[in-house]
């Protein structure tokens, strides 16, 4: 197994530790973070029923570092989440590490209303 073998393997491990824990109800649905090398995803999941509440990407920003996309990207999906009727959140950050644009989803997210 070479490094980059094993650093996936680590990253899948977190990943279903996480996921393990939290479920993502009608009441509580779960925003789920994504990211590519480029871009970066949230959506919000009703697990019980298997629907995307809400969703929105990194694709479309006029923002020109990452990090500021990152911020878009939790503000907006809060802005989509409450025309759902959706206030309550559990945070699923996907294996990712809490720091720089996995943490700038969250507090731009809790700035425009989301509680989790």
């Amino acid at each position: 197994m070479n490094t980059l073998q094993k650093k996936q393997a680590i990253f899948a491990r977190r990943k279903t530790r996480i996921r393990a824990k939290i479920f993502g109800t009608a009441e509580r649905p779960r925003l789920a973070i994504f990211k590519s090398h480029k871009y970066i995803y949230a959506q919000i999941i009703d697990d019980t029923k298997g629907h995307t509440l809400a969703a929105f990407d990194s694709k479309m920003s006029k923002t020109k570092t990452p990090v500021e996309r990152a911020r878009e990207v939790g503000a907006e999906i809060a802005k989509k989440a409450k025309a759902a009727k959706v206030t309550k959140v559990v945070f699923d950050r996907g294996g990712y590490i809490y720091t720089s644009k996995v943490k700038m989803v969250a507090d731009a997210a809790r700035e425009a209303g989301l509680e989790f």
